[in-house]
């Protein structure tokens, strides 16, 4: 039976070649594209804002956790789209995170007024904008725990938007 000591891939107190690390980074950031990062991250905020909208509308009930919701759906689709290992791959997933919250929010004030007003909507859309209290009714709506909530929100979108590298990946690598 080989000893499995001299495979650095499965010695974990092998010594890591840095430059070999670093070259297996560069291999990873070619294989980057933050065009398609952008474009998953605003699908994935539109769906999960429009599902907390239509929650809402259903529930009749504000639910500040559908955030979190919204920031893993976010973080993944920009993860297995950009596989990006470089922190702007986070800062997207926690910008379209807060993007997607905010809006999930907005739709949910739109679709509930139009449930309880019994219009559809659109003339729900102009009727609050029309007098603009789009502001408002989205205080009226927030409560301090939804603080809480995005911010976890925007913690998932950053965390979950890198491409995962294991430790065998690095251990294999460098």
């Amino acid at each position: 039976m080989e000893n499995q000591n001299n495979n650095p891939a499965l010695n974990p107190d092998a010594p890591i070649d840095q430059n070999k690390l670093d070259a297996y980074k560069e291999n990873l950031r070619t294989e980057q594209d933050f065009t398609k990062a952008i474009l998953a991250g605003a699908v994935a905020a539109i769906i999960g804002a429009a599902l907390w909208g239509l929650i809402t509308s259903l529930t009749g009930y504000q639910i500040g956790y559908m955030a979190l919701g919204v920031g893993f759906l976010v973080g993944m689709a920009i993860r297995y789209a950009g596989k990006g290992i470089d922190p702007e791959y986070g800062y997207l997933g926690a910008v379209l995170s807060l993007v997607g919250c905010f809006f999930g929010n907005y739709l949910g004030v739109i679709l509930y007024v139009a449930k309880a007003s019994n219009v559809d909507f659109f003339t729900a859309y102009e009727l609050i904008n029309s007098v603009d209290s789009v502001s408002g009714l989205m205080m009226k709506s927030f409560g301090v725990i939804d603080l809480l909530f995005y911010g976890i929100a925007i913690y998932e979108g950053y965390k979950f938007s890198f491409r995962p590298i294991t430790d065998e990946e690095i251990l294999a690598n460098a």
